[in-house]
C-alpha cells in the first residue's frame, strides 16, 4: 500500500514502511504516557516526600546511601531517558514523543484556565501515582516537559525516511530487468 500526500507545494510518496513507523510511534507514545504517569509521578512524589519529611533529602548528607531517594531517582531517570530517546532518535516517528507532550502541555493549559477541572481529571488521584502527577502539574514541570517533548514534531526531517534507508518497493525498471526472455533461457 502506498499513498500520495500533499506536502507544501508537491506530493510526497508514502510507503507502508512509513505508515508502520508512525503506527509504532503511536504505540510508543502510549508507553511514554504510562511511564510519565506511573514511574515519573511516583518517583517525583517519593523525592518530594523525602525532602519534606527531613527538611533536606538524606538529612543533608549524600543521597548515595538513601535507598528511597535512589529508587525515586532511578524511576525519574528511566522516564527521562525514554523521553529523550523518543525525542531524539531519528528512526522513531515524532509522534512517539509529541503525542504525550501535547497531552502534558494541554493538561497544564487546562490547569491554568480551570484548576479544579484539571485536578479532577487526574486518574487514580488517591494513589501515589495520581498524587505525584498532581504535584508535577501544580509545580509546572508537566508543562515544561510537555513543550520539550512536542519540539520534534516541528522538525521536517523527522517526518521523512532517511535517504540511506532502502525503499520497501522496487522500481519498475528493476522489476522488468529481473525477467529473462524464454529464448535466453535456452
Amino acid at each position: 500500500m502506498s499513498l500520495y500526500i500533499y506536502v507544501g507545494r508537491s506530493f510526497a510518496f508514502v510507503t507502508e514502511g512509513d505508515c508502520m513507523r508512525h503506527l509504532i510511534g503511536i504505540v510508543l507514545a502510549i508507553i511514554m504516557a504510562g511511564a510519565v504517569f506511573f514511574a515519573g509521578a511516583w518517583g517525583y512524589l517519593r523525592l518530594v516526600r523525602v525532602s519534606a519529611a527531613a527538611g533536606l533529602p538524606a538529612s543533608g548528607g549524600a543521597l548515595l546511601h538513601d535507598r528511597s531517594s535512589l529508587i525515586a531517582m532511578a524511576a525519574l531517570a528511566a522516564t527521562g531517558l525514554l523521553a529523550g530517546i523518543l525525542a531524539a532518535a531519528p528512526r522513531i516517528s515524532p509522534l512517539a514523543a509529541a503525542l504525550p507532550g501535547l497531552v502534558l502541555a494541554g493538561w497544564t493549559a487546562l490547569y491554568l484556565v480551570n484548576v479544579r477541572f484539571a485536578i479532577d481529571l487526574i486518574p487514580m488521584s488517591a494513589r501515589a501515582y495520581g498524587t505525584g502527577f498532581r504535584a508535577l502539574l501544580e509545580s509546572g514541570i508537566l508543562g515544561a516537559v510537555g513543550l520539550a517533548m512536542v519540539f520534534p514534531l516541528f522538525v521536517p526531517s523527522r517526518w521523512r525516511r532517511r535517504p540511506g534507508v532502502p525503499a520497501e518497493t522496487i522500481g519498475a525498471d528493476d522489476y522488468v530487468a529481473s525477467f529473462t526472455s524464454p529464448l535466453a533461457r535456452g
